[in-house]
């Protein structure tokens, strides 16, 4: 047997850096007690979800990777903890603008960083006013406990990012998100399609699904929780509530899954040949 215990931690969010920073150390220690190795926090949680409008103060929230406060600090509480931090963080690079994910090991080394593929341009989610497109292609990284792959939020609708991140190896799908109410359109409730989709990496791909949501009210902006933990099968083994904070504690035998991927012969009868039309944007050229 090969165990890893995954959490996501749902939470709500001041527009405070420190106490977030504060608040979310617990909720790690938290799942940490559970006996988790891997902990999913929210998309960009130092502070208010900015990106529902566009304002050039935001910008002035980025700083580079390099000698990051938040990284620092929770590099420091994944060595002390042992554990495995995926941090989402606004990232400057240059004159440019990333939404990445620096990847931090059991020993607290950041092992690299993920900057989010699919960027989003819709009202209440104005992400291209904020972030280029990542540039660093997926990525999966082998740490102390196991092979984990990383999506951003938007990622998580594309099944191309979830398949392939298994390819290359990941043995569990970690998706930090922020995700909630369209302002748009107060009738439109995208909480079941949304897990619905990351369900169906799941069993696509026969490989677990960890999504870590916000949860509350944002100055209007209602963040709808509903994290969750699917197994191989898309069974929901965790699922958080639409309005309360939650720790999410799960153990995979890593060992059974991957003989469950090639008893399921998804991966054995692929045709990639035939998958042309998928370097295609609009299926002819």
């Amino acid at each position: 047997m090969k165990i890893l215990t995954v959490a996501a931690v749902q939470a709500k969010l001041s527009d405070d850096l420190d106490a977030n920073i504060e608040h979310l150390s617990e909720l790690v220690r938290q799942a940490h007690r559970q006996g988790a190795q891997v902990i999913v926090l929210p998309e960009l949680f130092e502070g208010h979800y900015f990106c529902k409008e566009e304002r050039d103060i935001y910008f002035e929230r980025a700083h580079p990777v390099r000698n990051h406060p938040t990284i620092a600090h929770f590099e420091a509480l994944a060595r002390e903890l042992a554990v495995v931090i995926p941090v989402s963080f606004f990232e400057k690079a240059g004159t440019v603008y990333y939404n990445s994910v620096a990847m931090i090991d059991a020993n607290g080394t950041t092992l690299g960083v993920y900057r989010k593929s699919h960027i989003p341009d819709g009202p209440g989610y104005e992400e291209k006013f904020y972030f280029r497109p990542g540039n660093t292609g997926f990525r999966v990284w082998r740490t102390r406990y196991g092979k984990v792959g990383v999506g951003i939020c938007w990622d998580q609708w594309f099944p191309e990012a979830a398949r392939a991140m298994t390819l290359m190896g990941a043995e569990v799908l970690l998706y930090p998100t922020a995700i909630g109410s369209e302002p748009h359109d107060p009738t439109l409730d995208t909480k079941d399609p949304w897990q619905r989709v990351m369900v169906g990496h799941a069993v696509a791909n026969v490989i677990p699904v960890v999504a870590a949501n916000r949860v509350g009210d944002e100055d209007g902006h209602v963040f709808y929780g509903s994290s969750f933990i699917a197994d191989p099968r898309g069974d929901l083994v965790e699922v958080a509530d639409r309005h309360d904070e939650a720790v999410l504690v799960h153990a995979f035998d890593l060992a059974a899954i991957e003989r469950l991927r090639a008893a399921y012969g998804f991966f054995r009868d692929r045709r990639p040949g035939l998958y042309k039309v998928l370097l295609t944007a609009d299926g002819v050229a």
